[in-house]
């Protein structure tokens, strides 16, 4: 092949107390299209992050996907790419892993390889973490875990009754701010509540959803990030009042709320967000020759 198409889904991770363990993927997708060069880098940039994003070899999906080429041994001399981008930016709903998923992904294709547990750990040595990759490469619920420096993955079918509402703010969060909130140790209680959350989301979001309120309550990470989104942490308390789960979406500001029925209730005000109904992306990546 000499081009490829790559579609990679949005995600969401943390859900709550599952602090990058779990993620789920999200129909919001991204396309790329990769087409192979004798030389040269051109890069084209439409939708979300359009004049934002570098349009050079420091353009996130370039780096990865040259990154893939070394590890595989793939000498691509010139690469045209056009990146048409639903995903919000810097918004908690994995921008950033789905640029890394897509240019391991598109790399490995060229290359002729099928995608494994090197392109995960890969595609998470970019990230620090697995959860976000791991959704955005095999779709679903993942859980995400490190075994000295190796990241692994494993891949749970989601309940068919989840309904994600994604309520997204105009204002951008950056990852490494928002980790810089967090404590070096918590109290031994509110990792035990964490732990047992955790556990119990795997359990409702792939078997009985209506224990999700429970299940994505949370100690670990969401209060000591709430001074940097007051306006976030007072829609998921609303949400939570009013008896729909929700937490926030990676490190924020995002909102993911999982209703029941799939409708947000009237009482609870969500001005400054804007609501997407979003499905669960059960395929994660997808490669397609260009042509």
């Amino acid at each position: 092949m000499t081009g490829v198409r790559v579609t990679v889904p949005a995600s969401t991770a943390n859900l709550g107390s599952g602090f990058d363990a779990l993620g789920m993927a999200l129909g919001i997708h991204d396309e790329v299209e990769f087409e192979v060069r004798r030389d040269g880098l051109v890069v084209e940039v439409s939708g979300a992050g359009a004049g934002e994003v570098p349009r050079d070899g420091s353009h996130l999906v370039v780096r990865a996907f040259r990154a893939a080429c070394a590890r595989l041994g793939a000498d691509v001399p010139g690469l045209r790419l056009r990146c048409r981008n639903a995903i919000p930016h810097a918004r908690g709903l994995g921008s950033s892993a789905g640029a890394v998923v897509a240019g391991v992904a598109a790399a490995y294709a060229l290359a002729g390889h099928e995608l494994d547990t090197s392109a995960l750990q890969l595609a998470a040595e970019f990230e620090g973490h697995a959860d976000n990759a791991a959704a955005a490469m095999f779709g679903g619920v993942v859980v995400a875990w490190t075994r000295g420096e190796r990241f692994h993955a494993v891949r749970l079918e989601p309940h068919p009754a989840l309904a994600p509402v994604v309520l997204v703010p105009e204002q951008e969060s950056s990852t490494t701010t928002t980790r810089g909130l967090l404590p070096a140790s918590v109290p031994h209680a509110d990792a035990a509540f964490a732990a047992a959350r955790s556990a119990l989301a795997v359990h409702a979001l792939t078997a009985d959803p209506a224990l999700l309120v429970d299940a994505l309550d949370d100690r670990l990470h969401e209060p000591y990030r709430e001074p940097a989104w007051p306006e976030t942490f007072a829609l998921v308390r609303a949400l939570r009042e009013a008896g729909v789960a929700a937490a926030v979406s990676g490190a924020g500001p995002t909102v993911l709320a999982l209703p029941e029925d799939g409708k947000l209730p009237e009482e609870v005000e969500v001005g400054g967000f804007t609501a997407h109904h979003v499905p669960v992306e059960a395929a994660g990546v997808r490669v397609a020759p260009l042509g």
